[in-house]
């Protein structure tokens, strides 16, 4: 049973930072991908960033420059570190993870954009930036 467990969010003014971390039990692969998305009120689920176990990584053009994501292998837990953050970047953050039993793309190619590459989802972290 995969469990992903998102924390870190939180309320911070414009400017600020915030370290996000997802710990995933039962997912323990040695291939693997994993992602952050986020969805605002009002609008579709998007993804932010996704990291592939040969360390390749994608990001939205939005937050280029400003987040980070990486993964422990040894603690089984992915970041997303977000700095210089601004309001619209305000939204429940989700972490998913893809089958690793099942084909699933590279960290760098465009269906790792896809909500439905990813089959397991957490619940979410809120993050509310202010002006």
């Amino acid at each position: 049973q995969v469990q992903l467990v998102e924390s870190g969010g939180g309320s911070v003014q414009a400017g600020g930072s915030l370290r996000l971390s997802c710990a995933a039990s039962g997912y323990t692969s040695s291939r693997h991908l994993m992602g952050w998305f986020r969805q605002a009120p009002g609008r579709e689920r998007a993804v932010v960033a996704s990291v592939d176990s040969d360390g390749r990584t994608s990001y939205a053009d939005s937050v280029k420059g400003r987040f980070t994501i990486s993964k422990d292998n040894a603690k089984n837990t992915l970041y997303l570190q977000m700095n210089s953050l601004k309001p619209e970047d305000t939204a429940m953050y989700y972490c998913a993870a893809a089958r690793p039993d099942r084909w699933f793309p590279r960290a760098d190619s465009p269906l790792a954009r896809w909500a439905s590459t990813y089959h397991y989802w957490g619940q979410g972290t809120q993050v509310t930036v202010s002006s």
